[in-house]
């Protein structure tokens, strides 16, 4: 079977802010006693900046206000912060690009390097047929902060693509796809299709259309 693709990246694509800050601030009022994890945070961070650490350890720094947490429990947290925060973030544009694009009789994939676990919640867009994210080990039903696998950025994003397209044993018709993202990380897949889009990038482009998304 040949389709058609609406690929969309996540954060400041959908949404105009990053969901895994989001998410721990969500989590924060919540949680207060989980504020000790900032210093770590904060040190992973500047320990990446400074290349002295890799992405992948510093997410599972950044991730590790979730360690211990039990699948049910967490199954509740993202559906509320689903409800009462992710999606009140959302650029109106992305989401009637989405909808024109499913008309159109694409297939709509969402692939992003946050956190699967939460992710998830985007199925609650009638549109969607796909989300694609970072994946967490989990221990005896436990979130731990470990990633699994690899960080769901620039190649990987592809490598993963293609795992779900053999799975679901699907031919794409790359040269009418669309992908759409805010960051030039995202190459890979722009060279996959014959319809990249660049969202609100602050500069211009030789080859990918910029968008202005609100």
């Amino acid at each position: 079977m040949v389709v058609k693709l609406g690929i969309f990246d996540i954060d400041y694509t959908i949404t105009r802010k990053e969901s895994m800050t989001e998410f721990y601030k969500f989590m924060l009022r919540k949680k207060p006693k989980l504020v000790k994890h900032l210093p770590s945070i904060f040190a992973a961070a500047l320990l990446y900046l400074s290349n002295k650490i890799e992405l992948k350890k510093a997410k599972e720094s950044f991730a590790s206000f979730v360690e211990g947490i039990h699948e049910d429990e967490m199954q509740e947290l993202v559906k509320e912060f689903y409800e009462k925060r992710l999606s009140k973030l959302f650029y109106k544009d992305a989401i009637d690009m989405i909808r024109k694009l499913k008309d159109e009789g694409c297939l709509i994939y969402l692939i992003s390097a946050s956190p699967e676990f939460y992710l998830k919640e985007f199925y609650n867009i009638p549109e969607v047929d796909m989300v694609i994210g970072t994946k967490y080990r989990m221990q005896d039903k436990y979130h731990t902060c470990s990633i699994e696998g690899e960080n769901c950025k620039g190649e990987e994003k592809v490598k993963r693509l293609m795992e779900v397209l053999k799975e679901k044993n699907l031919e794409v018709d790359f040269k009418n796809s669309y992908m759409f993202s805010d960051s030039l990380s995202d190459l890979p897949l722009f060279n996959l299709v014959g319809n990249p889009y660049l969202i609100n990038f602050k500069k211009g482009h030789d080859t990918i259309k910029v968008l202005k998304w609100k």
